[in-house]
């Protein structure tokens, strides 16, 4: 049966020499694997472009709820970005986005409210022409809402130290090493809680940003499972310095 779905790519791998299997994000059935035949063909349907990092997508799939590899009948991109390919600083990011979205999102059970959120995100990062350098950090801490282990933004007066593994504000220093202190807790939970097309607006250092991205990938660490090393937000470092 054929389904008209909506999709964000996740990975892409090859699969013979002229096919690859591309790991999706659909709105409907959650992550998938299909199979998407001569896309490295001269002249393909299909192309092998269409594929990139968080590429957002139409597409029409055949779907078995048994099978764990799928197949694409049509597939396009909606919208067509318009800035990402071209800015050496917006793709950097979106790479690195795309690597802490694949080792976050393995389920296949569907989630609307996930998938809106990384799709228009996506979406609008291409088309704001100055999306500021704290896009990354806001959509990541946002996107702790949909998976679960949002932070407690809750706070006393004698609390200024954030628990990475509690996640919430504490009054004395953790006897463990993932902390934020006052300094990066604030800007941390600020960034979490202002829109996304605010977050610009947040004023950090480049010693503040590099330590607020450290601590989310910590985060994410602490609160996903088989999550792993990130290891394409060292070229964000560069440059971002």
């Amino acid at each position: 049966m054929l389904h008209k779905v909506r999709g964000v790519v996740l990975k892409t791998t090859d699969y013979s020499d002229t096919s690859v299997v591309a790991q999706i994000l659909t709105d409907k059935f959650g992550t998938q694997s299909y199979l998407i035949n001569g896309v490295k063909r001269p002249k393909a349907k299909i192309k092998l472009n269409m594929l990139q990092p968080l590429h957002l997508l139409d597409m029409v799939v055949y779907h078995k709820s048994n099978d764990n590899l799928q197949r694409v009948s049509e597939l396009r991109p909606s919208p067509v970005f318009k800035s990402i390919p071209y800015d050496l600083l917006k793709t950097t990011i979106v790479i690195f986005l795309n690597e802490v979205l694949y080792k976050s999102i393995r389920e296949q059970v569907p989630d609307e409210n996930l998938f809106a959120f990384i799709f228009n995100g996506i979406s609008w990062f291409d088309e704001t022409e100055n999306a500021g350098t704290n896009f990354h950090l806001s959509f990541l801490l946002k996107l702790t809402r949909f998976l679960g282990f949002s932070p407690n933004d809750q706070q006393r007066k004698d609390q200024i130290y954030f628990d990475l593994q509690e996640g919430e504000y504490v009054s004395r220093i953790p006897i463990h090493a993932n902390y934020l202190t006052e300094l990066n807790a604030k800007p941390f939970i600020l960034l979490y809680k202002t829109p996304i097309e605010k977050s610009s607006d947040i004023i950090l250092s480049s010693t503040q940003r590099r330590v607020i991205l450290d601590k989310i990938l910590v985060y994410y660490q602490l609160h996903t499972a088989s999550f792993g090393e990130i290891k394409s937000h060292k070229i964000l470092e560069v440059l971002f310095s």
